[in-house]
């Protein structure tokens, strides 16, 4: 079974029936044949951060990208750290 994909314009719709029309989570779920624990996920997620809810595919939060930079930047600091090791047991060996 594929996995569906729903696209932040139906996930603002469905929050905002939940939100603003009054409907229940389990109505909504049926409506909208979407799993009542998702759409609960939805709407906590809204909740939290309306701005940034539902970034989408390829898309990343501000946090998430600053990680991803971050991660990249220890990657890069372990290497030359690691390149400096060998160059100093190498030059370490011809003086001696």
């Amino acid at each position: 079974m594929q996995r569906r994909k729903f696209s932040r314009e139906f996930k603002l719709e469905a929050v905002n029936l939940v939100r603003e029309r009054g409907a229940t989570v389990a109505q909504a779920a049926r409506d909208l044949d979407v799993h009542e624990n998702v759409l609960r996920k939805w709407v906590r997620e809204l909740g939290k951060d309306p701005k940034h809810a539902f970034p989408g595919h390829g898309q990343m939060k501000p946090e998430q990208m600053e990680i991803d930079r971050l991660r990249k930047e220890v990657a890069k600091l372990k290497a030359e750290r690691d390149i400096l090791k060998k160059a100093a047991a190498f030059f370490a060996k011809e003086v001696t």
